[in-house]
């Protein structure tokens, strides 16, 4: 008897199933079926074609699909609940076909033309979890497709499934419209609107200019809000696209210099980039009662961009204004509208200062290629890994040798710089170009908050407390609604012995930044941990990979699981982190510049807790002028 050995292979594996079958099928049996057919004629197998998606087998109520990449299961499962939702929106709401649908990549075993194994099974699971009309994904498909697709992900928590031993990692995606993610509830803001008072309305804005006092607000915060989504690329070329995501990045970091009003940050409107929208459910989504959109498009050496400021209660246009220029004067454009704009909001004079317009005005660069680059280095940035830093450092410093005085660039290198440091990758040097960085910037324009929040960090890794919090607080006066600014202070509020309101801030982050961006997790996860906050640091640690985790990650993951009492967990943890990071002890954390007494307590007490090494080794001591040590490790020596 001869055996052959089975077919295996790595398979994305999308499983979706009805929600409500046997309920629609007692009710009308023939309608249903009638409707689950249109839909997959109309909007599912077109969608499986131009994915290449593969239906290995149906099952009455439900399908299981494979694809060659994530990334393709993934864009393809939202693509069918967007469409399954429009292709109904006539369809009374007890009648309609909600699916759940759950992706995993994994190891599948293959039979013929069917499909079994734990990848399978993942998926299967992960789709009953799911809620309905949304898409839950697995930790190894999410690792994949990470940094590929600009979806609004929230991390679902680490599930026990049936019949698979470890629990399963989970990442839900926040549909559009949909509300929050599973495991971080945003709070919801209320809005004001005077409907009862319409026609006095009309008369105010004749009489004396009372749009000011009735202008729709936050409740919670006494301020209007507003939403500047993602500019439209009419070009469809990627030069054109990246200075369309760069005018819509520095129109909001612009707008939210002003504290009479909230803007939302780009990461929660990011999700609607390249989608035709309806702006209504847009401003219910993000609880805004405005919404700026726009248009670029470039022909030759000139650009023309469109801009339009909508009320999202009414749905009137507020302002709208076109520019067709010569493509160097994209950034003169973006002042203009930056200022148009706040003037709408602000009411006129008088009611936004004209310093608080002449610190909105960021300098433009003198040469647009040097933009460009500026706009590639900070999308390496954001990957947060070895290779992507060195690589952003590369296409910055391109950037500020063809444009010495670009301020914003200088911003972005003092954060690759000192973020690559904490890799542990020329320490020394890297946090001396850092620090270089940072000063520059400011010197370039002191009127960006960002500039003042880099050159106050850089203080406070050089141990200078008095003037990282004073920089800090200058950033924050000049940028109150800036989420970017918030999270920065948040992450050095325990340094300044204020470890609460960095977990305030935080609160605020996410109110303005539901859809925050991964590298917010790495300060998120650190004012937790220096409040004690240690299930909540865990969950933000959680979000990133092992390979994102600098030499401070590891103690504060180590260290919250063993404070938590989850000991074995704590010293798989520590196995981990010395695999890594051979050197690291407690001394070591002990001795790391720029934390305060209680912040190197934290660390010293929880790093004992989860059982890492305590003593530093003789040659790391030499590089440290005055070593902290620990007593059993003076005592040990003396021995």
């Amino acid at each position: 008897m001869v055996t052959t050995r089975a077919e295996r292979r790595l398979a994305a594996i999308m499983a979706a199933d009805i929600v409500g079958y046997s309920r629609l099928m007692e009710t009308d049996e023939a309608a249903t079926l009638a409707a689950i057919k249109a839909l997959r004629a109309e909007v599912i197998d077109p969608l499986l074609n131009e994915h290449d998606g593969r239906v290995v087998k149906l099952m009455g109520d439900g399908a299981l699909v494979e694809f060659h990449s994530v990334v393709d299961a993934v864009t393809c499962a939202v693509a069918i609940q967007t469409g399954v939702t429009a292709h109904q929106s006539e369809t009374r709401a007890e009648r309609r076909i909600v699916f759940r649908i759950g992706i995993n990549l994994g190891d599948v075993v293959v039979e013929g033309d069917d499909l079994f194994g734990d990848g399978v099974n993942v998926a299967a699971r992960l789709e009953q979890l799911c809620p309905p009309g949304g898409v839950l994904i697995s930790g190894t498909a999410y690792d994949h497709m990470k940094g590929k697709l600009s979806l609004p992900i929230d991390f679902a928590g680490a599930q026990k499934v049936k019949n698979i031993a470890e629990p399963v990692r989970a990442y839900s995606v926040r549909m559009q419209g949909g509300k929050g993610g599973w495991s971080l509830r945003t709070r919801r803001i209320r809005r004001f609107l005077p409907m009862a008072a319409a026609s006095l309305v009309l008369l105010a804005f004749a009489a004396a200019g009372a749009w000011w006092l009735l202008r729709p607000v936050d409740t919670a915060t006494g301020k209007p809000s507003i939403a500047v989504l993602p500019f439209s690329n009419y070009g469809d070329d990627e030069a054109t696209g990246r200075l369309a995501d760069g005018l819509t990045e520095d129109i909001i970091t612009d707008l939210a210099r002003f504290p009479e009003f909230e803007v939302v940050a780009r990461n929660s409107t990011e999700a609607y980039k390249g989608m035709p929208v309806d702006v209504r459910q847009v401003a219910a989504a993000l609880h805004v009662g405005y919404v700026l959109e726009g248009s670029i498009q470039r022909q030759g050496s000139r650009v023309r961009i469109n801009a339009q400021l909508i009320e999202a209660a009414s749905g009137k246009h507020l302002w709208s204004e076109r520019w067709d220029r010569p493509d160097e004067d994209v950034f003169a454009v973006q002042t203009e509208i930056s200022e148009q704009v706040t003037n709408r909001l602000g009411g006129g004079a008088g009611l936004i200062q004209e310093a608080g317009r002449i610190a909105a005005k960021r300098k433009r660069p003198d040469n647009l290629n040097a933009y460009e680059y500026y706009l590639l280095g900070t999308e390496k940035l954001e990957q947060i890994t070895v290779e992507g830093l060195e690589e952003a450092i590369k296409l910055l410093t391109r950037a500020v040798e063809l444009d010495p005085g670009l301020a914003r660039a200088w911003v972005e290198l003092y954060h690759s710089h000192s973020i690559l440091a904490s890799f542990g990758v020329n320490p020394e040097s890297e946090r001396k170009a850092a620090i270089e960085a940072a000063e520059r910037a400011v010197k370039l324009d002191p009127s960006d908050a960002e500039a003042h929040a880099v050159l106050g960090m850089s203080f406070g890794e050089r141990g200078d407390l008095a003037r990282a919090k004073a920089e800090l607080d200058t950033a924050l006066r000049m940028a109150p609604g800036s989420a970017e600014i918030l999270i920065f202070y948040a992450s050095w509020a325990s340094t300044f012995g204020e470890p609460e309101r960095g977990v305030e801030l935080i609160d605020q982050v996410i109110r303005l930044d539901p859809n925050y961006p991964l590298w917010a997790t790495n300060p998120f996860s650190y004012a937790y941990f220096m409040a004690g906050r240690y299930e909540d640091a865990l969950k933000m640690l959680e979000r990133m990979t092992p390979d994102t985790y600098n030499l401070m990650r590891w103690p504060m993951r180590c260290g919250s699981f063993a404070a938590l009492g989850r000991t074995d967990e704590a010293k798989a943890c520590v196995a981990e982190a010395l695999k890594r990071f051979p050197d690291l002890t407690i001394e070591a954390m002990a001795n790391e510049p720029g934390y305060s007494e209680a912040e190197h307590q934290r660390f010293i007490e929880t790093m004992r807790l989860a059982g890492f090494p305590a003593c530093a080794k003789p040659d790391a001591l030499t590089k440290i002028a005055k070593p902290k040590r620990l007593p059993e490790c003076v005592k040990g020596a003396a021995n």
